[in-house]
């Protein structure tokens, strides 16, 4: 006999599914009336850190069991997802000439590490969900070092970067809140079971808020080079999931570990890039991120869609209930 949903498990799962169209219509709204959100820009990283504390507490230690089960997959989902995305970023940047505030902000999105968007995506896929929250936290947990890194590495001769205060900025916005999230569950774990069905809700706020504030900090650039950069991030989050695709292909993992490492390649933590954008570059710098987060839910809704209907052949199910999982960008 199944049980009957709460009201907070209703109201997250229609916030999960209508996440794409919500971003994509909150882009619209912020091109055509910028003024009215460029006040939230200040709390994007406050926006972040509270997403990011909502991951930490939905994190068990069962989540970290695929490691030992699947140490394969693991390394090379985690591998190509700061091998793949990086390369493909400053590669694209260098051959659509894009100016170097731009530039800095499309391999901003390619270091990020995955968002947890993509384990949504690759449980409606009917991937390895298992494996896809595996990969997104270790992605997120190495974020404060080879993030900066990669920036200064691939941007810096581009832009001048401030690795050391993009590692301040990514431990506050995102490595102390999911700690907090983990330590809070196993404080106080009665009180976060009571709160978790409303986490995916109060995740598709937050990055709203955030689309909201980033597209409308950079409104005037995207009504001028606004095509380019969007064709520079499709075109970056299909080489995330082709190459993520073939590279778990080429050692040999099952279908269902490719669509989740596919899936987590492509898919970044977008909302992080534009914070850290806007607080250490411009905010033209943010505007690949923006469009990022708007697009990658849009893509990863549709290869969802496509794969649901496509069972992976021979694989044993290694799909968990996805109730307490937020949605993030």
């Amino acid at each position: 006999m199944s049980r009957t949903m709460t009201i907070g498990e209703r109201v997250g799962r229609v916030a999960g599914t209508w996440f794409p169209l919500i971003v994509l219509a909150a882009g619209a709204i912020a091109i055509l009336v910028p003024q009215a959100f460029l006040p939230i820009g200040p709390w994007i990283n406050t926006l972040l850190g509270i997403i990011m504390l909502g991951m930490g507490l939905t994190l068990q230690p069962v989540d970290f069991a695929v490691i030992a089960k699947k140490p394969k997959a693991f390394a090379v989902g985690v591998v190509a997802q700061y091998v793949v995305m990086p390369l493909a970023a400053i590669a694209l940047a260098l051959a659509f000439q894009l100016p170097p505030e731009l530039l800095v902000g499309v391999v901003l999105v390619g270091s990020a590490p995955g968002g947890t968007a993509s384990n949504v995506m690759v449980y409606l896929a009917k991937g390895d969900t298992a494996l896809s929250v595996a990969m997104t936290t270790a992605s997120t947990l190495l974020a404060p070092v080879l993030t900066p890194l990669l920036v200064l590495w691939l941007a810096g001769s581009y832009l001048p970067v401030d690795a050391w205060g993009l590692f301040q900025s990514i431990i506050m916005i995102v490595l102390l809140p999911v700690i907090a999230g983990l330590v809070l569950r196993m404080l106080l774990p009665k009180v976060v079971r009571a709160i978790l069905p409303w986490l995916p809700l109060v995740s598709v706020v937050g990055i709203t808020l955030v689309v909201l504030a980033v597209v409308a900090g950079s409104a005037a650039t995207i009504l001028s080079v606004g095509l380019l950069v969007a064709l520079v991030v499709i075109l970056h989050n299909g080489i995330g999931y082709g190459l993520g695709f073939l590279a778990a292909k080429a050692v040999d993992l099952d279908e269902s570990a490719r669509r989740a490492v596919a899936i987590e390649v492509g898919m970044q933590n977008s909302g992080l890039a534009a914070g850290l954008a806007r607080t250490h570059f411009t905010p033209e710098s943010a505007l690949p991120a923006a469009i990022f987060s708007v697009w990658h839910n849009v893509s990863g809704s549709l290869l969802a869609s496509y794969w649901s209907r496509r069972p992976p052949k021979g694989a044993a199910s290694t799909t968990p209930a996805l109730d307490d999982q937020p949605v993030a960008s």
